[in-house]
């Protein structure tokens, strides 16, 4: 990081998670500054500034000067997904084909049992659609029926589609979606009843929003396409006047600009992108992007990411360069046809409430978090429920007048009095700080066997990966999660609190477009087919990079900066899932360039799911064809030093703190994360603290910082001694 003010921020990048707000501000030489504010979930704009004012402190310049001279500002947050988690979004009223009305109601199968525990998946007893997002009352069919192939085999009643949306109008919908079948194939029903909607909306002036499903995921698979549309129509609302909120304050301070948020897929956009429900999940996204970054500086390719935050742990994995792609990810328990970085979740952070069962002595954490409204205990806010994070300042690992750098002050004789009443009377056991430590290490043992259970469903042995570990909470629990796994390496950064906002800084503005097709290329070509699918290849990217290029411009991007990257979703025919596969080549000319395509298809598969499962004498097919534009911008950059002594500088130490650790009150080093210089060695037990996050060094383990300023966390087996 670089405090010094002479450098002009480029770059303001914003994560606002369930807890904290992050702010990183990158100028113009790739160095970076990073403030932090607790997330206000009603008026998001008032954390955003807040944290922007704290970056733009550290750089000594004021908020409006950063704004004044800042090209991007980048927001993400989960605004949009609170308000689909929570049901608070907007009425809805759905016109589709006459007989698939309860399309909605029967849903995917595994929507009944997605993100249930794994208890709870085994039994069908249990299994429970989510609530739709649109009534069934609300859902009226029309006849009109195009086929699979695009043709039309019963015109559109036109007449119905009237009385349809007059219907709704009159129940006092906020927005109408329309989604028939196969219109991904042929669209042509759709856009004759969204030319119907619109005159009738015209003629009785209502402001009623109108949503067509082949203009926001024109994707095979109706349900998942259907649940696209319906989450764009319900949850963006609000995430609009948010994301429009936040603007309006940075340009209220001297931004000249409009803000951009993260797609799942990783690419920036603004926030009037047509289909903003593709950015619903963009924090954890940022994680990932900034892990790919560092991937490249430690020549390490093959990682495993933690962010463990005040309300969740989300984990992934980056395989010999390769990040994965999920297609139809679940969010909200809805199956969805839209890119999204794979990442996968557990209810597990510091900010988790803990409980005891008065009947079962049965101890709980979660799933529900005290988040930064009122936040934990200790915060003295209202809450009397015990938290992580109050077990974690009765044990002494915070500092009480440290906290974001003593901007909170910890009540915690407060913390101790409600998790002693709580919790350890209603166990009925004596000593407090034995009970509080069991809770931390319940905590670590989840999060360990979250993380071994990604690692063997994916076939990977862990001395193979590094682990890095991120997040408001992750160094402060690092040590409990990771130890006994056997990582190749273990990374945690000075600036852990802000990584997914850091990771967001390395995206660039992109653009991504997608057309289904079912392309079978066998091991044999004949020449009329090898001709025919070199043309239907060339003709659906050439469509694709017309409207991405359209998109960049309306965007204020320049057409001779825009760069295109075409793909494929390829699958060894038979199979159920696709790979994404970027095309070495623009253009499809002969057979040789379809064998390098499938060449590199191959190579991708074999790198996701190890070289024994290729097969080899198999046909492939291409599911899908898309095309991704981008425009580069400025990243943050690291700076690299020489490696000093392993003795840490004399005013790096701040001291000793009694800390309970293994059973016992163990006195304890004090740190300055700041002061730690690259080759020093701090051996535990130790606590080196920041302003916005805290590293714990348990005993017999140690730290060491790389020529990166990154900290290295060793295992007293794997250690320095």
């Amino acid at each position: 990081m670089n405090n010094s003010p002479k450098a002009r921020p480029v770059v303001a990048g914003i994560d606002a998670g369930g807890t904290m707000t992050d702010t990183i501000l990158v100028d113009e030489t790739g160095t970076f500054t990073i403030g932090k504010a607790a997330t206000t979930p009603k008026m998001e704009s008032l954390g955003f500034l807040e944290s922007a004012i704290e970056a733009s402190d550290y750089r000594g310049i004021s908020v409006q000067e950063m704004f004044k001279n800042v090209d991007v500002v980048l927001y993400t947050g989960t605004g949009m997904l609170n308000v689909l988690l929570s049901r608070t979004g907007r009425r809805l009223g759905l016109i589709t084909n006459k007989g698939i009305e309860d399309m909605v109601l029967m849903g995917r199968g595994l929507q009944s049992w997605g993100d249930y525990s794994y208890a709870d998946r085994l039994h069908a007893v249990t299994h429970q659609h989510p609530k739709p997002l649109v009534t069934r009352r609300n859902t009226l069919g029309v006849t009109g029926r195009i086929d699979h192939m695009g043709d039309e085999i019963i015109p559109l009643y036109e007449h119905e589609v009237e009385d349809a949306v007059n219907t709704l109008l009159e129940r006092d919908v906020e927005v109408i979606c329309i989604c028939f079948l196969f219109s991904q194939v042929n669209s042509l029903h759709e856009i004759v009843a969204e030319k119907i909607a619109r005159s009738i909306i015209a003629d009785q002036q209502k402001t009623t929003e109108l949503l067509c499903s082949h203009k926001v995921r024109p994707v095979i698979r109706e349900q998942s396409r259907l649940n696209s549309l319906l989450i764009e129509a319900y949850a963006t609302g609000e995430g609009r006047k948010q994301l429009e909120s936040i603007e309006k304050v940075a340009r209220e301070n001297g931004y000249r600009y409009g803000v951009q948020t993260l797609q799942s897929f990783g690419g920036l956009t603004s926030i009037r992108h047509p289909n903003l429900h593709e950015t619903m999940i963009s924090g954890p996204i940022g994680g990932v992007l900034g892990a790919r970054y560092i991937s490249q500086i430690i020549e390490n390719d093959s990682l495993v990411v933690s962010d463990l935050g005040g309300t969740s742990f989300d984990m992934g994995i980056i395989s010999k360069g390769q990040i994965r792609i999920e297609q139809e990810p679940l969010i909200g328990r809805f199956k969805l046809n839209l890119p999204l970085i794979a990442m996968d979740t557990i209810g597990a952070g510091a900010g988790m409430h803990v409980r005891v069962d008065p009947l079962t002595k049965k101890v709980s954490l979660g799933p529900e978090s005290a988040g930064s409204e009122p936040g934990p205990v200790c915060f003295d806010n209202g809450n009397h429920i015990p938290t992580i994070c109050d077990c974690n300042a009765i044990l002494g690992r915070l500092n009480p007048d440290y906290f974001l750098g003593g901007k909170v002050k910890l009540n915690v004789d407060l913390a101790y009095e409600k998790f002693k009443q709580s919790c350890v009377d209603v166990l009925g056991v004596e000593n407090v700080y034995d009970t509080a430590e069991g809770m931390l290490k319940m905590l670590d043992a989840e999060a360990s066997v979250a993380l071994r259970r990604i690692l063997s469903a994916q076939g990977i042995h862990p001395s193979e990966y590094t682990l890095l570990s991120y997040g408001g909470s992750g160094p402060l629990h690092l040590g409990g999660y990771s130890r006994g796994i056997g990582f190749k390496d273990i990374i945690t950064f000075q600036f852990a609190a802000a990584f997914s906002a850091f990771g967001c800084t390395t995206a660039d503005f992109q653009k991504r477009f997608s057309r289904s097709v079912h392309m079978e290329i066998p091991l044999v070509f004949e020449a009329s087919e090898v001709k025919h699918t070199i043309t239907g290849i060339n003709d659906i990217w050439e469509g694709l990079k017309t409207t991405a290029l359209e998109e960049m411009i309306s965007e204020g991007h320049a057409s001779d900066q825009v760069e295109f990257q075409p793909l494929f979703l390829m699958r060894y025919t038979g199979q159920l899932e696709d790979v994404e596969v970027f095309s070495p080549l623009s253009r499809i000319e002969d057979e040789g360039d379809l064998n390098q395509m499938i060449a590199t298809f191959r190579h991708i598969y074999r790198n996701i799911n190890r070289s024994v499962s290729d097969y080899g004498q198999t046909s492939v097919s291409i599911m899908e064809m898309g095309m991704i534009a981008s425009v580069e911008k400025i990243k943050p950059r690291l700076a690299k030093a020489k490696l000093g002594p392993a003795l840490p500088p004399g005013q790096a130490f701040k001291g000793t703190r009694e800390v309970y650790f293994e059973g016992r009150w163990t006195t304890t080093e004090l740190w300055e994360m700041d002061e730690i210089q690259p080759g020093n060695i701090i051996k535990g037990p130790a606590i080196i603290e920041h302003p916005a996050t805290t590293l714990v060094i348990h005993p017999r383990d140690s730290v060491f910082m790389d020529e990166w300023s990154m900290l290295h966390y060793r295992h007293s087996q794997e250690g320095i001694e």
